[in-house]
């Protein structure tokens, strides 16, 4: 198994479009065009993070803030990345009224089985916390059994089928919701899966 260098979790720049690109090749049979992504990027609604590894030293005495509203101040505000940084996987939301829609998410090819895409869906579940919403929605291939498995044992349910709902294949996709996420039981099992995985992935959480 890699192993891995200094990672990150950051919001997604338009620097980083090309490398998101690249991954979502290796991960789906079709790829939105770039200027789907500046457009997203762009949108009010719409909060997309990436994770990085870098192999750069991090500056003394600074410490990183807390919290994705204060990691996307710090993007704002023009810190520029790494010249070496390296994309291993992005997630997209929109952020509706009371509802997080994951509208994508995806994983470098030869850094999949490292726990990178449920740290991301756990950025995604803070993210979902902090901006006060209800509930944590998606579209997910029916044949994608990996990933269903995940969302289940973060609590999804399915809630329908959208039938021949991907353009490429026409492949149906199955809806998955959460229960309300600021739940006792959903935060209780969020809380549990939170710590194990930061306990087994600790090189995702510096």
């Amino acid at each position: 198994m890699r192993t891995l260098l200094r990672t990150r979790l950051r919001p997604m720049r338009e620097s980083d479009i090309a490398q998101v690109m690249d991954i979502e090749r290796q991960a789906f049979p079709s790829a939105w065009p770039q200027t789907a992504y500046k457009r997203e990027l762009q949108n009010s609604a719409a909060r997309y993070l990436v994770i990085t590894e870098t192999n750069d030293n991090p500056g003394e005495g600074a410490a990183p803030p807390r919290g994705i509203r204060s990691a996307i101040r710090r993007v704002v505000g023009g810190e520029p990345p790494p010249a070496d940084e390296r994309l291993l996987g992005f997630i997209g939301v929109w952020l509706l009224v009371g509802e997080a829609h994951i509208v994508t998410v995806a994983v470098r090819e030869d850094y999949r089985r490292m726990g990178i895409g449920e740290r991301l869906l756990i950025a995604c579940v803070e993210m979902a916390l902090e901006y006060d919403q209800e509930l944590i929605t998606l579209e997910v291939r029916a044949s994608n059994d990996a990933a269903q498995l995940l969302y289940e044992k973060y609590g999804f349910d399915r809630a329908g089928l959208r039938v021949r709902y991907y353009s490429d294949n026409h492949e149906d996709a199955v809806i998955m919701t959460t229960p309300p996420i600021t739940s006792p039981e959903f935060r209780i099992r969020y809380e549990t899966l939170k710590a194990r995985h930061r306990e087994r992935n600790p090189d995702l959480w510096a």
